[in-house]
C-alpha cells in the first residue's frame, strides 16, 4: 500500500491506495499543529484499517504543513510530492478527465491546468475558506463553519446582493434577471444573520466560480473539477449549477473531493 498524506497547518487528510489502485478509507484529523495532526492521522488510519507498518511500501506527503516534516514517518520510506501535481493527479483519478482546470478550494484558492500529463499551476486568488471564516468572525461573531452554514440555509440572497432584475426591468444580453450584479450591493445595516451568512458563502463560491471561467478563457477548457473542504458546503449545489447554466460550463465535485490532494500525493509515487 502507498499512503498519501495532505498536511495542512491544522488539518491532515490521509488515504491509502492498495495494490489494485483503489482508495482505502480516507480520513481527516484536526489538531493544533501539523506534526500532531500528521502522526495522529497516521496512527488512527493504521489502527482503524488494521494495517501493519510492514504493509506500507511508501509514504508520500504534500501540503503546506509538509515543510515541517524532514524525517521518515515511523521509519517508513517517505517522500514529498509537489502539491499542484498532486491536485491534478488526484482530480484525474477521480474523474478520468485528461483536460480540465483543478480548483483547490482551501484557505485560499489555487488553479491547476491539466492537459494530459502536462499539469501546471496557472494562478489562484486569495479567497477561500479563510475568507469565509474571517468575514463570519467580523460580521457574525463566529467562525464555526457549521453554524454559518446552518444560518445560511434560512437566508434570502435578495436581501444581500443586487441582482440584474433589481437594476433592469428586462434581462440583459446573456444575463437573466436572477444573475448577480453586485455581491453585497443590497445589504442593509439591519440585515439578518441568516441573510449575511448566505451572502458570505455565496460571495466566496461565486467569486471562485468566476475565477475558473476567466482562467479558462482561450483554452477551450470548460470542465472545472472542484476539490478541497469548501466543496462540502451545501450551497455549492445552488451556486455552481446556476453558473453552469449561465456560462455553459461544467463544475464537477468528485466523490472524494476533500481528499483529492492526498490521493494525488500517493499517485505521485508511481509517477516518479
Amino acid at each position: 500500500m502507498v499512503i498519501g498524506i495532505d498536511v495542512g497547518i491544522s488539518t491532515t487528510k490521509i488515504v491509502g491506495i492498495n495494490g489494485q489502485g483503489d482508495v482505502v478509507s480516507p480520513i481527516r484529523i484536526k489538531a493544533t499543529d501539523p506534526i500532531t495532526s500528521l502522526y495522529g492521522a497516521f496512527g488512527k488510519y493504521l489502527y482503524d484499517n488494521h494495517i501493519k507498518l510492514s504493509d506500507i511500501e511508501q509514504v508520500m506527503i504534500t501540503g503546506v504543513g509538509s515543510a515541517y516534516i524532514n524525517t521518515p514517518i515511523y521509519g517508513l520510506p517517505t517522500k514529498k510530492a509537489e502539491e499542484f501535481v498532486a491536485d491534478g493527479l488526484g482530480a484525474r483519478y477521480e474523474t478520468d478527465l485528461d483536460r480540465m482546470l483543478v480548483v483547490s478550494m482551501g484557505t485560499g484558492t489555487s488553479i491547476v491546468q491539466c492537459d494530459g500529463d502536462d499539469i501546471r499551476h496557472i494562478g489562484g486568488i486569495g479567497l477561500g475558506g479563510g475568507t469565509l471564516m474571517g468575514l463570519s468572525r467580523v460580521m457574525l461573531k463566529t467562525d464555526d463553519v457549521k453554524q454559518v452554514v446552518a444560518l445560511a440555509l434560512n437566508g434570502d440572497i435578495q436581501n444581500i446582493d443586487v441582482l440584474i432584475g433589481d437594476i433592469s426591468p428586462n434581462p440583459l444580453p446573456g444575463l437573466p434577471k436572477t444573475a448577480t450584479a453586485a455581491l453585497f450591493g443590497n445589504a442593509r445595516s439591519n440585515a439578518t444573520r441568516e441573510d449575511i451568512a448566505l451572502g458570505i458563502i455565496t460571495s466566496v463560491l461565486q467569486t471562485i466560480g468566476s475565477s475558473c471561467i476567466l482562467a479558462s478563457l482561450n483554452t477551450g477548457i470548460k470542465e472545472y473539477v472542484l476539490i478541497g473542504n469548501l466543496t462540502l458546503l451545501p450551497q455549492c449545489k445552488d451556486v455552481f449549477p446556476a453558473m453552469e447554466k449561465l456560462y455553459k460550463v461544467h463544475f464537477i465535485i468528485p466523490k472524494y473531493s476533500e481528499f483529492c490532494t492526498a490521493i494525488g500525493a500517493a499517485l505521485c509515487h508511481h509517477r516518479s
